[in-house]
């Protein structure tokens, strides 16, 4: 049954996907490495979650870590993986390319959008790296692009609440507003009462530890800063209670 609102799950996991779902999820989106803010999944990680969980998936398509300004090859890899997820079976689209100067990449953007051939595609939080983020607003609305994902250019969008209200005016249904950057059951419960906001999108992440036992200080397979025996899986409980206040708030 559609719900009057949407509770949208980064995953990372299957693990993560499943407790999306039992803490009542209406959305995922799929990635890898979620720590570093999101990439490209494999198309093994989206078969295995598809298999597993009934939710609707829309894939986060990123080719590497930093910026949105890409290579011709890189912006050749994000083309062939709308491509292949689409086939697979995906239920949308994560993209987003800007220019040197921070516009959205008109004819990039467009390229993507023709390639989901019908998908659903939402413009991620490269518009939260955008120089002018109304007019980003506007361009997002002719491409056609279903969802804007945004924290208010902020690093948290209890930071950006003023341009997000601002957005959620201008933009009215289309696109959808989709806040996320620190989004919790505080939040929503806040943002709901406050400027009536529908949409929003969390990682309701725990930080677990590795089961290793056996650690070898000497060496670091990634960056020195991160450390690699926790473990990031999102917590159901969390999103039971992000998805509670929907609930009350829209009497779903």
């Amino acid at each position: 049954m559609h719900k009057p609102y949407t509770l949208e799950v980064c995953a990372d996991s299957v693990e993560s996907a499943l407790a999306a779902e039992a803490g009542g999820a209406t959305r995922l989106e799929l990635c890898s490495g979620l720590v570093i803010g999101g990439l490209s999944p494999s198309l093994a990680l989206f078969r295995e979650v598809r298999r597993r969980c009934r939710l609707p998936v829309r894939v986060l398509l990123r080719p590497r870590y930093g910026d949105f300004l890409y290579s011709e090859p890189e912006f050749a890899v994000l083309l062939e993986e709308v491509s292949l997820f689409r086939e697979a079976g995906a239920d949308g689209v994560v993209v987003g390319c800007l220019t040197a100067d921070g516009a959205l990449d008109m004819p990039r953007m467009q390229a993507l959008v023709q390639r989901a051939d019908g998908l659903p595609v939402t413009l991620h939080r490269a518009f939260d790296m955008a120089a002018d983020p109304l007019r980003a607003l506007e361009d997002a609305r002719a491409l056609g692009v279903s969802t804007i994902l945004t924290s208010g250019q902020q690093n948290a969008c209890s930071s950006g609440r003023a341009l997000l209200q601002e957005l959620l005016g201008r933009a009215g249904d289309a696109p959808e507003i989709l806040i996320g950057g620190g989004v919790n059951a505080a939040v929503i419960r806040d943002f709901t009462a406050a400027m009536g906001a529908r949409h929003f999108h969390m990682s309701g992440k725990a930080v677990l530890q590795s089961g290793m036992r056996w650690r070898n200080p000497a060496v670091s397979m990634g960056a020195a800063s991160l450390d690699e025996y926790a473990v990031w899986r999102t917590d159901a409980e969390a999103v039971r209670a992000a998805a509670d206040v929907l609930q009350t708030a829209y009497r779903a």
